[in-house]
């Protein structure tokens, strides 16, 4: 039958061996850790010299110095040993003084309270934050502050006064609102004093500032957060990923709806205009800046952003397109009209995806029985380049530019251009409309055979092209669209 003895006090070196004369590791009668789990050896080396390890009981002890004194001994007595998880609690210990050198941060006085607890009622602490004096604590449903080694004296007015205290930890006081960072601690990111972080039990995306805290998702995004972070089983499967843009002060968070990282949306707020600029195509695992260098970590590899050595639009090794959706509403917008062109002002490269105008709601389709919402759209406008074409003289057909070096022998062939996409006129990109809308009900004309896209207004996404200065920049600074009202309805 086993014994059970209790070591009350211990004063003892251990002294280990991690190889012999033969690269035979030996432990000295004890195996110890093995070196999978972090254990002896690190490195097997034949060098006699360099093949001992001790390990010592000692708090401080220092076993490379002259001597070796009687500081304090690393034992605890613990009566009855049952562990306590305090989700909502924090404890401190002993500091590090760097003018003598002294280090206790691996003392935890059992003698001193160095504890600290937060309302539990508000979960469990997923984000400390130090910054200067003030600790900002972040629980599941709830954002606090205290002071560090600081505490606050208040007057009869209600105003505070700032006094040093013993305490390394004041009073928690909760900044006003129901927030908190539910359980993604890694969509926090922090610029200057503003600090962002994802609410996924309000389904909103916060900033917490001078000012206390506001929600920055709704600039827009109300629906749109409402809905991803509401998402079926995100709480078991989603995460949401966050960092700052320190290239383009922006913050950047990335959502994911389940384990496997798809679907997902990465997009970014920016200050400057207080709205949420764009969305990217990279999946990030890990986002974060240094020294005024935007990186992500995908794969467990470090990719670092805005790099002149890749394209443009490069995320990861692929290259993806650029695109700007936008709206043309112009006059009254309760008044149907038929847009006949598309331009835009900016870089050549550009190519019109898709113009499609409003639904107009849902109708019984005699044919199938179902219900269904019919809209105008266009067909695809080519950019400048990809629409060029030229005359072969050999048999007057059409070739377009990507076949120009296999049909005519040259890249440059001297023929006279023509473009079946966008055309550049007066220093505008410009072309018209070509209707590639299906039958709605009771239409007799449609597609080709009518003129332009008609619709109380329509929705249009400009993408870069493939083969125009590939990598390179493209601009885009306006769109216009020249329209007649639909018998003035």
């Amino acid at each position: 039958m086993g014994a059970v003895i209790e070591v009350k006090y211990f004063n003892s070196f251990v002294l280990k061996k991690t190889v012999d004369n033969a690269d035979t590791i030996v432990w000295n009668g004890s195996f110890g850790i093995p070196a999978a789990k972090g254990g002896y050896p690190i490195k097997p080396t034949t060098d006699e010299s360099t093949s001992w390890a001790i390990e010592e009981a000692r708090i401080r002890g220092g076993y490379n110095n002259v001597s070796t004194d009687y500081g304090a001994k690393a034992y605890l007595v613990e009566e009855e040993p049952n562990a306590v998880r305090r989700g909502n609690s924090l404890i401190y210990s002993g500091i590090f003084n760097s003018r003598t050198g002294i280090n206790r941060t691996n003392v935890f006085s059992v003698a001193d309270d160095i504890t600290k607890s937060a309302d539990p009622a508000n979960g469990t602490i997923q984000k400390l934050y130090a910054e200067d004096t003030n600790l900002t604590i972040f629980q599941e449903l709830k954002v606090s502050r205290a002071l560090i080694d600081k505490d606050a004296i208040y007057s009869a007015e209600g105003n505070a006064a700032i006094t040093s205290s013993n305490l390394t930890i004041g009073v928690i006081q909760p900044y006003q609102g129901r927030y908190g960072i539910s359980t993604n601690p890694e969509s926090f990111a922090v610029y200057g004093y503003n600090k962002y972080f994802s609410d996924r039990n309000n389904n909103v995306i916060m900033r917490l500032s001078k000012s206390g805290l506001d929600e920055i998702s709704r600039f827009g995004m109300v629906d749109y957060f409402r809905d991803e972070l509401n998402y079926p089983n995100f709480n078991l499967d989603g995460n949401v990923i966050g960092g700052w843009d320190i290239h383009n002060d922006q913050y950047v968070v990335s959502t994911y709806r389940n384990k496997t990282g798809a679907p997902y949306n990465t997009l970014s707020f920016d200050e400057s205009v207080k709205g949420w600029t764009s969305f990217f195509d990279y999946k990030p695992d890990q986002i974060f800046s240094l020294r005024n260098n935007f990186y992500s970590i995908s794969n467990e590899s470090l990719y670092r952003h805005y790099a002149a050595s890749v394209n443009r639009g490069n995320f990861y090794g692929v290259d993806y397109r650029s695109t700007v959706t936008f709206i043309l509403n112009a006059e009254s917008p309760v008044s149907s009209k038929n847009f006949k062109t598309i331009g835009y002002e900016g870089s050549s490269g550009w190519q019109l995806s898709t113009l499609v105008s409003d639904g107009t709601g849902d109708g019984l389709s005699p044919a199938s029985g179902q219900w269904i919402s019919s809209s105008d759209e266009s067909a695809l406008v080519l950019s400048l380049m990809e629409g060029e074409y030229v005359f072969n003289p050999a048999d007057g057909l059409p070739v377009k530019r990507a076949d120009y070096q296999a049909t005519l022998g040259t890249t440059q062939p001297p023929l006279p251009r023509y473009y079946a996409g966008f055309n550049l006129k007066e220093n505008r990109y410009v072309s018209n409309l070509v209707n590639n809308s299906n039958a709605s009900i009771s239409e007799i004309l449609f597609g080709p055979e009518i003129s332009g896209v008609k619709g109380f207004y329509v929705t249009g996404t400009l993408a870069t092209d493939l083969i125009t200065n590939p990598g390179g920049e493209k601009q885009l600074f306006s769109v216009v669209s020249d329209y007649v009202m639909n018998n003035g309805y």
